[in-house]
């Protein structure tokens, strides 16, 4: 593994970390999103290959697509660049997934526009980390954060 996939996989960890903290504080604001029930649904499996399903794209695929495919092409600073895949990523769940789901476009029919806001808020954590660890700009993008 070069140092960019490692970059890489670090990125999707630690977004993908901090995607799942967000869905586990979710329901403390009244949105309800179990993504590993979700996804399990999808393949008609148990729960557990759902939670797989889930850290095996936050880790792996989406951060290669991203460093493989995207970073280079997307605009802006390393920040920037994970937050627009973040959005990308939020979009494609929105519009393709979820009627999946049988909730709708924007989950109109379940957890609504709220619960849209929120996959939205996980979704720029997610690609924000990846975007700065990835690049190995995690300390000096931080600082950049705290003052926005």
């Amino acid at each position: 593994m070069n140092g960019m996939s490692g970059k890489l996989i670090m990125g999707g960890v630690a977004g993908t970390g901090a995607m799942t903290m967000m869905l586990l504080i979710a329901p403390m604001m009244g949105v309800h999103m179990d993504i590993a029930a979700s996804l399990a649904g999808m393949v008609h499996a148990p729960g557990m290959v759902g939670m797989v399903i889930h850290l095996m794209m936050g880790i792996l695929i989406f951060p290669l697509v991203y460093g493989i495919v995207l970073r280079r092409y997307l605009p802006g600073s390393a920040l920037v660049r994970g937050l627009i895949w973040g959005s990308i990523l939020w979009m494609m769940m929105e519009v393709a997934i979820m009627p999946m789901l049988g909730v709708g476009v924007f989950g109109i029919n379940g957890p609504g526009m709220m619960g849209a806001v929120a996959a939205l808020m996980a979704h720029l954590v997610y690609g924000g980390l990846l975007g700065v660890i990835a690049a190995g700009e995690a300390t000096p993008e931080l600082p950049k954060l705290a003052r926005v």
